[in-house]
């Protein structure tokens, strides 16, 4: 299992991967952070044993690449985190999720809440759920068999 770290302060990231080294963490580990450039900054430095999300451009690229469009995509990610829907467009869809799948990458959703919401999520085939209600994505996992 990795623990998700939102590295969300540029002053944050060298303390961070001091502390992942001195602890020898880097298989439980998965950076992110919005900006796009902090995460490939802490890849650059922490080279390819630091697992890391997309920031911002890299889900607007991934996404892009998703509809047939030129975009340039970082390949040392290992997970998409994103939300369902931004600022009125559908991310999370069957395409993306395919793109996404096809480079090896897990997608992630936050923030979900609802139950429905995260069974319709499940059987479109994401891969992770961030909620700020654990019992309620117990219950539907419990509901869905796979909680042990």
């Amino acid at each position: 299992m990795r623990w998700n770290v939102d590295v969300k302060a540029e002053a944050a990231l060298l303390p961070f991967l001091d502390l992942v080294g001195r602890t020898d963490s880097w298989d439980r580990i998965c950076l992110g952070s919005f900006s796009e450039a902090r995460v490939v900054r802490a890849q650059r430095l922490a080279g390819p044993r630091l697992a890391t999300s997309y920031g911002t451009r890299g889900v607007l690229n991934l996404r892009l690449h998703s509809w047939g469009l030129p975009a340039a995509v970082r390949r040392s990610a290992v997970a998409a985190q994103v939300p369902e829907v931004q600022s009125g467009i559908q991310v999370v869809d069957h395409r993306f999720l395919h793109t996404a799948h096809a480079r090896g990458l897990q997608v992630h959703v936050w923030t979900v809440n609802d139950p429905e919401r995260m069974h319709r999520l499940l059987d479109l085939g994401v891969d992770g759920i961030m909620t700020d209600h654990i019992d309620t994505l117990r219950k539907v996992m419990e509901d869905r068999g796979v909680w042990v």
